[in-house]
């Protein structure tokens, strides 16, 4: 608070910086600054349109960390077409091989809006891993959605799922991954299309997190897309797909979703843990309850042949990501931090060959 009357938000937002790497040292006008705690190093500092800071005043958020690792723009072509994405790397020297998550985006938003929602730039870190954001363009889609409901974007080597696979492969090819330990999650329609990517390239995921999003093949159109966003019954052929693959899950799994939630009915959510155990109807599951959080329900399953899921009931939950940041669209800080509990999700689940 030193530096911040005396320097200015600068100086002061480094100290906070140093602190967090470790470093010591620092005298401010003579007196040594106290420990930096992990929650006052949550106060970021947005100075005024005058350059008076008295008036200045602290919101509190997740460290903001993209000045210290670095977040680039990258472009990716194949035959299919191109996309744009977002890489972020945390600071630091990679002496070993880091885990990689691919975060898929909503409906009207971008990598930014994703990143500064989900706030998992600041998870990695402090956790040591990249997160690359693909975007998808208007031109492909008029609300910027992945095109989950389409045929030839739920195949392998096909249309969108090509084009996240090779971005994923591009990433891995030019940085310090560790192959065993990539994941995909996604929000929404980019939950749904995080739920293909699982299904279609399994040597290539750990694991998967979907987010108010929907099972892979529920639907095949435009109306068979929105019957399914509103709970309906999947067309016969579309159960047929779904009830061949849901048997024998290929990756373990983690589900949110909200009870509330008016776009995605939470019906998709119960449909994407088909195959695993069936405990999650018999009603014992535990009912979470944190101060200041929304209540959950959270259902451990197990496959017949080994895979993990977890599905998160958000109770009293709209479409939104749960505990994300309101500097991004669609979050619900009140919700449990569903980007914390996919990361640990992810790392109790290497790739298993």
């Amino acid at each position: 608070m030193t530096l911040l009357r005396t320097r200015g938000p600068a100086e002061a937002t480094q100290a906070i910086q140093r602190a967090l790497r470790g470093e010591t040292g620092g005298v401010v006008n003579g007196a040594v600054p106290r420990e930096v705690t992990p929650e006052a190093a949550t106060v970021v500092f947005e100075a005024p349109a005058k350059r008076n800071a008295e008036t200045l005043k602290p919101r509190e958020v997740r460290v903001d960390v993209e000045n210290r690792g670095h977040f680039s723009t990258h472009m990716y072509s194949n035959a299919v077409g191109r996309r744009q994405y977002r890489l972020y790397v945390p600071a630091g020297n990679h002496s070993e091989p880091l885990p990689l998550i691919v975060m898929l985006h909503g409906c009207t938003q971008n990598a930014d809006d994703f990143a500064a929602g989900t706030q998992m730039n600041s998870l990695a870190e402090q956790h040591r891993f990249l997160v690359a954001y693909p975007e998808q363009p208007q031109q492909a889609n008029p609300s910027k959605c992945w095109n989950w409901f389409k045929p030839d974007d739920q195949r392998c080597g096909r249309g969108e799922p090509s084009l996240i696979a090779g971005i994923t492969r591009e990433i891995i090819g030019a940085h310090s991954v560790d192959p065993a330990r990539v994941y995909v999650a996604g929000l929404s329609a980019g939950g749904a299309m995080a739920a293909i990517m699982i299904g279609a390239y399994p040597e290539l995921y750990a694991a998967a997190g979907v987010h108010s999003g929907l099972p892979a093949g529920c639907a095949h159109d435009l109306p068979s897309a929105l019957a399914a966003m509103k709970g309906g019954r999947p067309p016969r052929h579309a159960r047929d797909a779904m009830d061949g693959t849901a048997s024998l899950p290929k990756r373990p799994v983690i589900v949110f979703h909200g009870d509330a939630d008016a776009t995605v009915h939470m019906r998709n959510a119960m449909r994407l843990v088909q195959g695993f155990d069936a405990r999650l109807h018999d009603g014992r599951e535990p009912r979470r309850t944190v101060a200041g959080r929304r209540a959950c329900t959270v259902s451990h399953l197990v496959s017949t042949n080994g895979m993990d899921a977890e599905l998160w009931t958000i109770h009293g939950a709209p479409h939104a990501w749960a505990g994300g940041n309101a500097r991004g669209s669609y979050t619900d800080p009140m919700g449990p931090d569903a980007s914390a509990e996919m990361l640990r999700f992810f790392l109790e689940h290497p790739l298993r060959r």
